[in-house]
């Protein structure tokens, strides 16, 4: 995520904020808005599958969201009475973790409300954190859609662990899977790009959606077409990466994205386990 992105964000989300009784908590037609969400119809699907949420984590929905009806100004025709709902910070944060966190919004907002600070470097870290776990899963699930077609095409499990290797090979400039786990200090039977910076993880997607994509185009079959393909798209990749001084191999390894994981679960179940309720007799902020 950018940084401009991430200071508009941050502005946006703070100023949102609504405070009683030393309690934030936020308005739901405010939280539509923010997380682009067009439809107040489909975003209450989205508040009911967080209220399922909360109900399994054992809280109860009414300390967290709080149905109200309030008065809005609608144009030449005065005041109109629309229904809206106060939300707690936590479940503000149950909402989020229910939208598609590509959406940069509510990437942004699974951050914002879970590690309960402003604070614009804490954010940053965070965000980026969750984007490399983000790449990590996309590499998985290319990868996924990779082995299966490839083996329509005529190779195996093995064989496809050697297509992977050149596609490395070509990437690392020269260096090869066991190499680069070498020179990282990985261990040998944990995959590369579990320790891999996010950009190398996108680097080795992108080559290899691209060699999906022309397999399947150029009906590519056996092991030595399909090598080459691959062996090509990294190095076009490599090329592309090159031209920014970027060296894939040169890069250091970022921790393991296992420990991240868990790391960040942690952290957040902590960080919410303190959440405040909501107080009684909220007052609504004005029109």
């Amino acid at each position: 995520m950018k940084k401009d992105t991430l200071v508009k964000l941050t502005k946006n989300f703070e100023e949102s904020a609504h405070a009683e009784a030393g309690v934030e908590y936020w308005m739901a037609r405010d939280i539509q808005a923010l997380l682009e969400y067009e439809e107040w119809r489909n975003f209450c699907n989205v508040i009911e599958k967080a209220k399922m949420a909360c109900q399994n984590s054992g809280r109860s929905c009414d300390d967290h969201f709080v149905e109200v009806n309030k008065k809005v100004m609608i144009g030449s025709e005065g005041l109109r009475e629309i229904t809206d709902v106060v939300l707690s910070r936590y479940a503000c944060y149950l909402i989020a973790q229910n939208g598609d966190s590509r959406k940069e919004p509510i990437a942004f907002a699974q951050t914002y409300f879970a590690i309960q600070t402003g604070k614009q470097e804490i954010l940053e870290k965070r965000i980026g954190e969750l984007e490399r776990l983000e790449a990590r899963k996309k590499l998985t699930q290319t990868e996924k859609e990779l082995s299966t077609t490839l083996y329509e095409h005529g190779i195996d499990d093995q064989g496809f662990a050697r297509v992977r290797s050149k596609g490395d090979q070509a990437l690392f400039g020269g260096r090869t899977t066991i190499e680069m786990k070498k020179k990282l200090g990985i261990p040998p039977a944990r995959p590369l790009a579990d320790f891999l910076p996010t950009i190398t993880i996108k680097a080795k997607d992108f080559a290899g959606e691209i060699t999906h994509f022309n397999v399947r185009k150029e009906d590519l079959q056996g092991e030595h077409q399909i090598t080459k393909e691959h062996e090509k798209n990294n190095r076009d990749v490599r090329q592309v990466l090159a031209k920014s001084n970027i060296y894939p191999e040169e890069l250091p390894p970022e921790e393991d994205v296992k420990k991240l994981e868990r790391r960040i679960k942690n952290q957040d179940e902590k960080a919410l386990q303190n959440s405040k309720e909501l107080p009684y007799n909220i007052i609504l902020p004005p029109i």
